[in-house]
């Protein structure tokens, strides 16, 4: 566990610090997450951290008593809370439920598990979750500021780079792969999906049996965001082999 909370810490981290650059009326920029503002994804980074948290404490009494029946209207439910609050608000909102998730995460075991809105899940998917959504939303948040990004000082992370936390990314979208086919109607390979990426830093990440006939090959930037719905496959220089891997391109996601 000390390896992704670490990195979730870190993930997180970095967006507070582009945030702090965001002027008040930049808060109010559209994001590409249609009726979503910065200050709306924000506002739903909050709400789900201190659901979670709540969820990590109480159960899955809490999460039922929730009473979640569709995943989109949850999702708008902190949006919805964020709505009338000024940023400062929302920043320390965010900050408060995510250390709490932290917290409570540090004091488990990876294979605990933990109650959620869909399926129970273990601590070390949890966290990498958290990770992935804390990436996810700040893509949104960094092309609503695409015009006022500036170059990073001595010491800052790019706000453009990938970062090698992105193979927690890369992890779970493969990992996730045969619940996309599920969820599509397909039937996921019996011999499995490899997956073999070129990271930051020339990094290589390898995912799935050596000997799968379905293969995937590309830059781990582009699979990524293929599986967060921020890119489609068709624009990147993603590579499959066998008519599986073709599928997985299509379906990929990693929530």
């Amino acid at each position: 566990m000390r390896e992704i909370l670490s990195d979730l810490v870190a993930e997180q981290q970095a967006l507070d610090q582009f945030l702090q650059s965001i002027s008040e009326r930049d808060w109010r920029r559209k994001t590409p997450a249609p009726g979503w503002s910065i200050l709306d994804t924000v506002s739903h980074l909050a709400y789900t951290e201190t659901f979670g948290a709540e969820a990590i404490a109480k159960g899955q009494a809490f999460v039922d008593a929730a009473a979640i029946t569709d995943i989109d209207e949850w999702t708008e439910r902190g949006v919805r809370q964020g709505r009338g609050k000024r940023y400062q608000e929302i920043i320390e909102w965010w900050r408060n439920g995510r250390a709490s998730v932290v917290d409570a995460l540090s004091r488990m075991d990876a294979t605990d598990r933990i109650a959620w809105v869909v399926n129970s899940m273990s601590a070390k998917a949890f966290a990498t979750i958290r990770l992935m959504e804390t990436w996810a939303h700040g893509l949104d948040i960094k092309t609503a500021m695409a015009d006022k990004i500036r170059p990073p000082a001595d010491g800052e992370e790019d706000p453009h780079a990938d970062t090698p936390r992105l193979r927690h990314v890369a992890w779970l979208a493969h990992r996730m792969l045969p619940y996309a086919f599920a969820e599509a109607g397909e039937e996921f390979p019996e011999g499995g999906i490899r997956v073999e990426l070129m990271g930051p830093k020339y990094a290589r990440w390898v995912y799935g049996p050596p000997d799968a006939g379905d293969v995937i090959k590309g830059a781990a930037g582009d699979w990524c965001r293929v599986a967060v719905r921020r890119l489609d496959a068709a624009d990147t220089s993603l590579k499959a082999i066998g008519d599986a891997a073709e599928t997985a391109l299509q379906i990929v996601r990693a929530y």
